[in-house]
């Protein structure tokens, strides 16, 4: 029996949209308000969701004090309050929009969890704006 069990979690980052290759006015075009070169941050909201069968030892799919723990390591030590585009590796040549942003969560937690788990996420961007990426 497969069960999907979530941890929701947050972190407050700021962020440029915008091409390297490309001038202001190009970035201002795709990008809008959200190319601005002083940069503008979020409240991003993540919930990570985790797929498998119930162990029958514990009734766990996942112990979510684990889940939570890698959350904290991977997600919101690196990123709470960082400027995306300046203090997070991944993002020096990655535009870090929400899309990206969520294959980068993906990735660092793909290598924690159990391999015979199904890994989503979904991450919020505003209240109305959420990507969610499954690995696909």
């Amino acid at each position: 029996m497969r069960v999907t069990v979530h941890r929701k979690a947050h972190f407050n980052a700021a962020h440029r949209l915008y091409r390297k290759d490309w001038d202001d006015a190009r970035n201002l075009e795709v990008f809008g308000k959200c190319s601005n070169p002083n940069y503008h941050g979020h409240n991003y909201e993540l919930i990570v969701s985790v797929t498998g069968n119930i162990d029958p030892e514990t009734g766990f799919v996942m112990d979510l004090k684990i889940l939570k723990d890698l959350i904290r390591t991977e997600v919101e030590d690196q990123f709470d309050h960082k400027n995306l585009n300046i203090e997070v590796a991944e993002f020096e040549n990655l535009n870090p929009t929400a899309e990206n942003i969520s294959v980068v969560i993906w990735n660092k937690l793909r290598k924690q969890i159990q391999k015979t788990h199904d890994l989503e996420v979904t991450l919020y961007e505003t209240p109305r704006n959420y990507v969610t990426y499954k690995g696909e």
